[in-house]
């Protein structure tokens, strides 16, 4: 059940950030992360069992239900499934972020519909915290590119397949290809398999995002400052040329943000 009704700065939100391979959770209160949990994405999942999932991760954070929430998803058919569930475990709507919700952000993309939630957080909580302009390197499923101009407008952005999923599509793709630990090897010049691929892989992408950043910086006119989060961001920034920040909360706290300008009360 819900905790009692409290003023807005005394509110417990959890903020819950469905990708596609994993589902992060914050839990928030007067503007300080008390936790996080992360879980792993089911295609498959009924609004019962994100309710259990929901109590399994605040038993993990050691914190009890929140009194509010906010969603952002990139999987169309879990919105309305965890929406539900926020719903049954904090007693009121949860915000979710789409169509109708406040950023502030003033938009230079083509369609705006087709900005994913994560990025929109990312976004957001990139401008709050480290200002305009900056590009945020966020490492997934896909990696991708969010650019925000000297004037602090969602520029646009760049979606390119990430590393996991590089490193699966060649092995499922060559018989001969095995799967391999997402490391950087020894070496360029690999002298097995496994360390040409990850150099192919591992290397390959961080040649891709130094070059992308070149091109972005280019188009920017000066350079800017990045900002990495997602999967193995630490690792990857240590690779690059560039210098990033790695900031492993930067979309729940995006989410956090978003809540503060969308809230009820």
């Amino acid at each position: 059940m819900a905790q009692g009704k409290r003023g807005a700065a005394e509110k417990n939100v959890l903020a819950v950030d469905v990708g596609n391979t994993r589902t992060r959770l914050g839990l928030f209160a007067d503007g300080g992360l008390l936790g996080t949990c992360e879980l792993t994405t089911c295609e498959r999942l009924t609004a019962d069992e994100a309710r259990m999932k929901l109590a399994q991760a605040a038993a993990l954070m050691g914190k009890g239900l929140p009194d509010e929430a906010i969603l952002a998803c990139v999987v169309p058919t879990l919105t309305d499934v965890w929406r539900r569930a926020l719903a049954a475990a904090c007693g009121c709507r949860p915000l979710v972020v789409g169509p109708g919700l406040k950023t502030g952000l003033k938009m230079r993309y083509d369609d705006p519909s087709e900005v994913g939630a994560d990025r929109v957080a990312d976004v957001v909580a990139a401008r709050a915290e480290y200002g305009a302009p900056a590009v945020v390197v966020d490492l997934g499923t896909t990696t991708n590119f969010e650019v925000l101009d000297a004037d602090g407008a969602f520029a646009g952005g760049i979606i390119a397949p990430g590393l996991a999923l590089g490193a699966r599509s060649l092995s499922e793709a060559a018989a001969r290809l095995p799967m391999i630990e997402l490391r950087a090897p020894a070496s360029v010049i690999g002298r097995n398999t496994r360390a040409a691929m990850q150099s192919g892989v591992v290397l390959g992408e961080v040649a891709r995002i130094d070059g992308l950043l070149d091109a972005v910086m280019g188009e920017l006119g000066a350079d800017v400052p990045v900002v990495m989060t997602g999967d193995g961001a630490g690792a990857m920034a240590a690779l690059l040329r560039h210098e990033a920040t790695v900031d492993d909360t930067l979309t729940l706290r995006g989410l956090w943000h978003l809540w503060c300008a969308n809230r009820r009360g």
